[in-house]
């Protein structure tokens, strides 16, 4: 009987196809747009994932000044020293390596070319808990660092902008008044998750860039890497107490520095998009409630349009729920159709927006099956009321019917 009722609705599908595929639009829409936005949100946090990966692994960093972000409060918070960054090293347990950094932004020559950019002086530990490689050259080794020489490891912005195609490794650029080797070419990583150019840095040793530009003894940045399957949390506890020591903070006094845990950055970016993803998907989800509304409206037209043929089935012995389950596997039929057209529109759209959005396309079978299981539910849900006015019709009323 179930069978039957299929090829029916079948035929009845066909025999209307224009008003079928209007019909089932809003459930094509509804469901494409669902899987589209849930896609794209997924891919969006795996993207902020990897880009706060990219900046090391179980990274702590802490900077002077008593708040985070481009306000925050630096007047009377002294720099560290490279003093500090030995000690974090010496005395907190469970690091894989420290490293302090400086930053200025300078323009940088190379023959008629110049760009503006910045450089970082660091020890040699910056590459490792960056995970930084190298696509040519060499890093500059310890008697370089120890010396202040002055070599350099360009990003990928660099390159481009002051030697085009052309191999940078070997070249001298002039940075303000001193000149500088460039030994090696840095892989690219791309935009860090705040939309800085990771690529757009010269590294040099942390004593030439304070020798040459700063003319301190500054170091404004620690960075410090936790080892694997150590205790993230304990380790910034010990640094805080370590560095509230080392710069004479008393116990009423707060903190003159902030430690920041790069995988708070990681769960907030990554919450704030799985929320806007939630509610991108939700709003998407009412064109399947509009899709169901349309379904209905074209079912009741349909029962109005063969009410001859359902008095006639009802005449020569059809039970009611024969012609109940008759117009409601109909329904459901359009629904599903929608709901498959949805899912394959879905799945293009998603491969070409994530590819204009440069996020990871990430395939998920279950908000593809539950968003062709709601099409299919919506069509019970709105094909039911019309298949039951179609199953409770008098025959010979029907019979009767122009």
């Amino acid at each position: 009987m179930l069978w039957n009722a299929f090829l029916l609705a079948l035929r009845e599908i066909r025999r209307n196809l224009v008003r079928s595929l209007l019909t089932i639009l809003g459930i094509v829409i509804g469901v494409g747009a669902v899987i589209t936005m849930v896609t794209l949100g997924q891919g969006a946090t795996r993207a902020v994932a990897d880009q706060i990966a990219s900046l090391g692994s179980n990274l702590l960093m802490i900077r002077p000044g008593q708040h985070l972000g481009p306000g925050r409060d630096v007047a009377g918070s002294p720099n560290f020293r490279l003093a500090d960054a030995e000690a974090i090293s010496a005395q907190v347990g469970g690091l894989s390596a420290v490293a302090p950094s400086v930053s200025r932004g300078v323009t940088v020559v190379y023959m008629a070319r110049n760009w503006s950019t910045g450089v970082v002086g660091t020890t040699l530990a910056y590459f490792t808990i960056g995970n930084w490689t190298l696509a040519e050259g060499r890093f500059f080794n310890e008697a370089e660092e120890k010396s202040g020489a002055a070599a350099c490891v360009i990003g990928e912005t660099v390159r481009r902008e002051l030697f085009g195609k052309a191999d940078p490794v070997g070249a001298q650029i002039r940075i303000k008044q001193f000149s500088c080797e460039v030994i090696g070419l840095l892989v690219s990583k791309g935009q860090a998750a705040m939309g800085q150019d990771q690529d757009d840095t010269i590294v040099m040793p942390l004593r030439a860039v304070q020798r040459r530009l700063t003319g301190n003894q500054d170091v404004t940045m620690l960075r410090v890497s936790v080892k694997d399957g150590a205790s993230v949390v304990a380790a910034k506890q010990q640094i805080v107490l370590l560095m509230r020591e080392r710069r004479k903070i008393s116990g009423n006094e707060e903190d003159n520095f902030n430690v920041l845990d790069t995988r708070q950055i990681a769960d907030t970016l990554s919450g704030t998009t799985k929320v806007m993803t939630t509610l991108l998907g939700a709003v998407a989800a009412v064109s399947l409630l509009v899709g169901g509304i349309g379904i209905m409206n074209i079912m009741l037209v349909s029962v109005t349009e063969r009410t001859r043929e359902i008095g006639i089935r009802l005449a020569i012995g059809a039970r009611e729920r024969e012609v109940l389950l008759q117009f409601l596997v109909e329904a459901v039929a359009l629904a599903a159709l929608g709901g498959l057209v949805g899912v394959a529109l879905a799945t293009v759209a998603s491969l070409l927006l994530t590819r204009v959005m440069g996020v990871p396309w990430l395939f998920n079978p279950q908000i593809n099956v539950v968003s062709f299981a709601f099409a299919a539910l919506i069509g019970v849900v709105f094909g039911y009321f019309p298949a039951r006015r179609a199953a409770r019709l008098d025959p010979i009323e029907a019979l009767r019917h122009e």
